[in-house]
């Protein structure tokens, strides 16, 4: 397993980073979740721009023609940020999903920005900024359904992320576009995809909750000298980098073009926990304030929480992992080097 990025992925991350370095910082996010709205038309056009909706689609269908393991940073770049619209999700889920299913002028239209195509999967049931959507995707284990906005209802649902508005659907019609195998073999497609992209995003949140905290503890001062300098403070960011630096090889590795269904729910394990480590131990470096809304590290808190619970719960992917335990073989090439 090569853990080295090509100077191709390198150049992608630093063009994600770059673009949301200026247009999403965590003011932004502040002052469109204060005005009531969850969604940037102007940063989603951004994207658009950029051509990265379009990273996993073939270039004969307009996408850049990538892989996983090429946009894995883009995912980690876009959690670090706290992106509240849906790039990783479409980029990662839907337009693969629609790809696949040869829905080529949809995906065209998606590409272009003239359309919005909102999810619905077994691994995450509740669907996020469902009122722009132009159409909603609803995957089943017995079939696909491709419905237009004015062939569903919507029901607004309590998110713990303020910057993630759900809702629920209720179908009144639609087409369907895959059904039996087809349809079954497309649900677990989206759902290891849908699973993967959640736990990079999980280990960008993990990573900048860490940096935040260092940053405060360097500068908060308590009895003459810096926070940062007592063990007990140091200790507690110190494990949070530690949980990190063993789920980043977890996630490359689940980010390989072979890589298998146990080997992505061990990153969304594995990223999942950095997380909460992480955020939990930045809320308690930032002492009493930690707990506002006023506070950074609370917004990662929440986005952290609302992502170990969505394409697949730990329960669920602690369980796939072990199936491959109770009847794969062990040995040197069973860790990275290749799967069993």
């Amino acid at each position: 397993m090569e853990f080295v990025f090509t100077e191709e992925q390198q150049m992608m991350a630093e063009m994600a980073q770059g673009f949301l370095a200026d247009r999403c910082t965590t003011a932004d996010l502040r002052k469109l979740t204060d005005s009531g709205d969850t969604f940037d038309a102007d940063r989603w056009a951004g994207l658009v721009d950029l051509g990265l909706l379009g990273a996993l689609v073939p270039e004969s269908a307009g996408g850049l023609g990538l892989g996983r393991a090429d946009v894995i940073q883009i995912a980690t770049a876009c959690g670090a940020a706290l992106l509240p619209e849906p790039l990783v999700d479409v980029m990662g889920v839907v337009l693969p999903a629609l790809n696949d299913l040869g829905q080529d002028a949809l995906v065209a239209d998606v590409l272009k920005g003239a359309a919005h195509v909102a999810l619905v999967h077994p691994d995450a049931q509740l669907v996020q900024d469902a009122p722009r959507g132009t159409h909603i995707l609803v995957m089943t284990p017995e079939a696909v359904t491709l419905a237009g906005a004015e062939e569903v209802t919507l029901t607004a649902q309590p998110s713990i992320d303020p910057a993630r508005a759900l809702s629920s659907v209720s179908m009144d019609g639609g087409a369907i576009i895959a059904q039996d195998a087809e349809a079954f073999a497309q649900v677990a497609r989206s759902g290891a995809a849908g699973a993967l992209f959640a736990a990079a995003q999980l280990l960008g949140i993990a990573q900048k909750a860490i940096d935040i905290s260092v940053a405060f503890a360097c500068e908060r001062q308590q009895f003459g000298k810096p926070i940062g300098s007592y063990q007990a403070i140091k200790h507690h960011l110190a494990s949070a980098q530690v949980a990190v630096e063993f789920a980043r090889p977890v996630l490359h590795a689940a980010a390989a073009p072979a890589a298998t269904a146990a080997r992505i729910a061990h990153a969304k394990i594995a990223c999942g926990r950095a997380a909460d480590l992480a955020t939990r131990s930045a809320v308690q470096v930032h002492g009493g304030m930690g707990y506002t809304q006023e506070t950074d590290v609370h917004l990662y808190l929440k986005r952290a929480l609302a992502l170990r619970r969505i394409w697949g719960s730990e329960t669920d992917h602690r369980n796939r992992y072990a199936a491959r335990l109770e009847t794969s073989a062990f040995g040197p090439d069973t860790l990275f080097a290749k799967e069993a």
